[in-house]
């Protein structure tokens, strides 16, 4: 079995963010949403055709745009799952503080077909928003 060169695998994790987060892999789609994101010189289509097609792979600041975006790590996106000692340490210390029902419920939103997930991710953020609106109200 052949490898998969590094540039299409970042090709395959870029096209199953942009699904997860309700984006169609098209490449003017994702010049278009990815350019008002970046602040530096916008990318033409091409460039995005380029990535979705795994010939090249973004710059680090680009990714991190890119990331942010499809809200996953730059690492992840970069270089696919990782199970360092480390990460796990990291994701332990930041999911510390939930109780058994959180969790539970994390597991379950887990488990949750990726157009689902996405829609979950929407009402909160909508919530979170409405909840810091009443916040200023009182303040």
């Amino acid at each position: 079995m052949t490898p998969i060169p590094q540039t299409q695998a970042f090709a395959e994790r870029l096209r199953q963010a942009l699904e997860a987060v309700g984006s169609r892999p098209s490449p003017t789609l994702v010049a278009n949403a990815f350019n008002q994101r970046y602040w530096g010189r916008s990318i033409t289509p091409h460039t995005a055709r380029n990535w979705l097609l795994g010939r090249s792979w973004p710059t680090q600041d680009k990714l991190v745009v890119l990331a942010d975006w499809l809200q996953v790590s730059p690492d992840e996106l970069r270089f696919g799952h990782t199970t360092s000692a480390f990460r796990i340490a990291e994701a332990d210390a930041q999911f510390e503080h939930l109780n058994m029902a959180d969790r539970e419920m994390i597991g379950r939103y887990l488990s949750l077909p990726a157009s689902d997930r996405k829609t979950i991710r929407d009402v909160v953020a909508a919530m979170a928003v409405a909840a810091g609106m009443r916040h200023q109200q009182k303040v």
